[in-house]
């Protein structure tokens, strides 16, 4: 079994992908390029997973996850820093400043939250499996 893809809900899509064109463009991903009429952005992983990022299904306002978070790896201390200046300059807060996390020995991460109050991470050093 493998994870195709995560999708996070959004009420206002050019807003979110601002966001998640700034915060990826500093790990060094971009968005795949998608008819409008999907209404949603997509961000293909190097490991064949995709993000993506939309209007709730249902027609129904997008609501964020109580105790979800998505997680994702960079490869340098300086991406995590970038990516969560990035995001905090595309109307993200912060919920965790980069920094090292003692829980796990040499690792080092970050904390955002997206515009639409989904909570995001950054690590390098952490890995499950």
């Amino acid at each position: 079994m493998s994870l195709l893809s995560v999708r996070l809900g959004t009420d206002d899509l050019p807003r979110a992908r601002a966001f998640y064109d700034a915060t990826f463009a500093a790990l060094g991903v971009t968005s795949a390029p998608l008819p409008v009429e999907y209404g949603m952005a997509m961000y293909p992983q190097t490991n064949g997973t995709a993000f993506m990022v939309g209007a709730a299904a249902n027609g129904q306002p997008a609501t964020h996850a109580n105790g979800g978070t998505v997680l994702f790896t960079a490869d340098s201390n300086d991406a995590i820093a970038a990516w969560h200046a990035a995001g905090i300059a595309h109307g993200g807060t912060c919920e965790g400043a980069p920094g090292e996390r003692p829980m796990v020995p040499g690792a080092y991460a970050a904390y955002l939250r997206d515009p639409d109050g989904n909570k995001l991470g950054v690590w390098r050093g952490l890995a499950f499996g």
